[in-house]
């Protein structure tokens, strides 16, 4: 065996040469240029510079939709407390009315079987507020029915009804059913009884005044069941039971 100057032998010069030198097991993959990042992130990690305009879309969406629900949940706070001081300041109260008279002027049956009335209806109109005025409107309507058959109608005049005031209005209503026939042989023997069922629907448009303030128009709507004894015309119909009810329609 031969050895070198610095006392290494030959032998073990080769076997150096020969020993197998471990590699790293991704030494043969090709390494990516940038890293793999999940979708809306950067490498600087502040995400995608699109998504920045979007959120500032939503966020301004939401400020608006909070804005407007505080600003209509204000104005019904207002207007219900604007509502409760005027309730309490004029005590509003419904008019009250009553029908003192019907008289028949017609009731007939034309050549052509249809039935023609004329009736004649005297109302009595209160205003129970002490701070109200009412102003009733152009476009009332005041109907005789009968078994749900018209059998004439009208209108209340225009006037001005002021505080604690009680008007009394005479009212004309006239009417023509083409099934004049049947709604007579139905009247008669309605008559027969001594009383008969009639129905008068009343719908009037008003203007109420509070103070030196006037609102919004609105209507008072309703009727009165009268129980009459018969319908003989050129008679006073007595009158022998009647039972009104009305509502305010906005």
């Amino acid at each position: 065996m031969r050895w070198n100057n610095q006392g290494i032998t030959d032998k073990q010069t080769m076997a150096d040469h020969q020993k197998i030198h471990p590699v790293a097991a991704d030494a043969g993959r090709a390494r990516p240029s940038q890293p793999l990042l999940p979708r809306g992130l950067s490498v600087s990690g502040k995400g995608d510079p699109a998504a920045a305009p979007n959120k500032k879309k939503r966020s301004c969406c939401c400020k608006c939709v909070c804005w407007t629900i505080t600003l209509l949940v204000l104005i019904l706070i207002l207007l219900g407390t604007t509502g409760g001081i005027l309730y309490l300041v004029f005590q509003p109260k419904l008019p009250n009315y009553s029908v003192d008279s019907l008289r028949i002027s017609e009731l007939r049956l034309n050549l052509d079987m249809s039935l023609y009335a004329k009736f004649n209806v005297r109302i009595t109109a209160t205003n129970p507020n002490k701070k109200i005025g009412i102003y009733y409107q152009k476009g009332s309507s005041l109907g005789v029915w009968y078994s749900e058959t018209e059998l004439c109608r009208g209108s209340l005049p225009r006037f001005y009804q002021g505080h604690w005031n009680t008007t009394v209005l005479n009212v004309a209503l006239t009417g023509q059913n083409q099934y004049g026939r049947t709604l007579m042989a139905a009247l008669q023997e309605q008559q027969q009884t001594g009383r008969i069922p009639l129905d008068l629907k009343v719908d009037v448009p008003v203007r109420v005044e509070l103070g030196k303030m006037k609102l919004r128009k609105v209507r008072i709507i309703g009727g009165c069941l009268l129980m009459v004894d018969s319908l003989s015309a050129n008679n006073l119909i007595s009158i022998k039971a009647s039972s009104c009810n009305f509502r305010v329609k906005l």
